[in-house]
């Protein structure tokens, strides 16, 4: 591994900043964008002593020196049911959450399809929370997430919750897959399914499930496209006493799925999702917060097609297992941007630091 560099993306006494992975990281040239929310420290519930009495709001970081400075910004997206609050019910009582003040009025129909090739168009995915009833939305922008149209509102297939993170993959200028976590028939958290647009995201059909489910979860896919069209995707899994991150492909665009293994067998207690990047030459980078001791993020690489890996420790000297949820992002001179979440003690402020390094 060649130098690593580490910045504050965003810093705040008091503050609980967090979950880069549930948002959205894109970059132009040097310019970068990371979207995470910013609440309020709080009573020890367990892993987040978070202030469920206040809001979570959504930071729009920029940085135009490639992760070297950041600056913070306002998301104007519209957030529906009049909450503060974007993706993260979960985080917050009933009357900030989004779930139970949502109306069907909240959401627009999009009118002009989406041109997933066009590198100046990106999309966010929202969502309100993670159980039964969840539901799921996007946003579009073509002027560098200074503003946003939506929400546009993501079909629930059948399913008892669509609890969606980022996770699209452009196939055309209108076909894309956007993988969803999806509920259990009891109602937790559980499945991933790929779904299928090409009509730019007027439409949507649901494809095929990403593997089989374990006894806890699988959810939280990260996914990329190789140079032979093959589609693979990190799931984030849980079992009776075990998480990890497996990984599956499909070579027909979403149809089907073969498990090719599992990069990382442990993610620590109470688990990490992935992110996972595909470089120029074809390498697999993916990134995880550590949740086992000495925590921190790491980084599993592939130059085989995720047959193989080699892994790299990337920070080691994070206070507690309250940390990572990372994306990540190839860079143009293929160093990879990372941002995730970390902390310096117990009952510290928690913040958004970035990583670049040359895998």
């Amino acid at each position: 591994m060649t130098h690593l560099n580490r910045t504050i993306v965003y810093r705040k006494p008091g503050r609980f900043a967090g979950w880069p992975a549930n948002y959205g990281l894109w970059h132009w040239g040097e310019e970068a964008v990371s979207i995470f929310v910013s609440g309020w420290v709080g009573a020890d519930t367990g892993l987040h002593p978070r202030d469920r009495s206040r809001p979570f709001i959504p930071v729009v970081a920029r940085s135009r020196d490639g992760g070297q400075t950041w600056s913070h910004e306002t998301f104007t997206g519209r957030i529906p049911g009049g909450s503060q609050t974007l993706s993260g019910d979960e985080h917050v009582g009933p009357e900030l959450q989004i779930g139970p003040h949502l109306d069907d009025r909240d959401f627009v129909r999009l009118s002009r399809p989406i041109d997933f090739t066009d590198p100046e168009t990106i999309v966010l995915v929202g969502r309100t929370g993670i159980v039964a009833g969840a539901e799921s939305w996007f946003y579009v922008s073509s002027d560098r997430a200074h503003t946003w149209d939506g929400p546009y509102p993501i079909p629930s297939f059948g399913q008892v919750a669509i609890a969606a993170r980022t996770d699209i993959v452009p196939l055309g200028p209108g076909k894309a897959l956007f993988q969803l976590t999806t509920g259990r028939p009891d109602g937790s958290e559980g499945r991933i399914l790929s779904t299928w647009t090409g009509d730019g995201g007027l439409t949507f059909e649901p494809r095929g499930w990403i593997g089989d489910t374990p006894a806890g979860y699988a959810i939280m896919p990260s996914s990329v496209m190789i140079n032979d069209g093959t589609v693979l995707c990190a799931r984030r899994c849980a079992g009776e006493q075990a998480n990890w991150i497996d990984l599956y492909a499909s070579t027909d665009s979403g149809y089907r799925w073969q498990l090719v293994g599992r990069p990382v067998p442990d993610t620590g207690n109470g688990g990490n999702p992935p992110a996972l990047v595909r470089l120029t030459d074809d390498r697999l980078v993916l990134l995880y917060g550590s949740r086992a001791e000495p925590y921190g993020l790491r980084a599993v690489i592939s130059d085989d097609g995720g047959d193989s890996w080699s892994s790299t420790v990337l920070t080691d000297d994070i206070a507690t297992r309250d940390l990572g949820y990372p994306r990540a992002i190839a860079m143009d001179d293929a160093t990879v941007l990372a941002v995730y979440y970390a902390n310096s003690a117990t009952r510290s402020e928690r913040y958004i630091e970035a990583v670049r390094w040359r895998p």
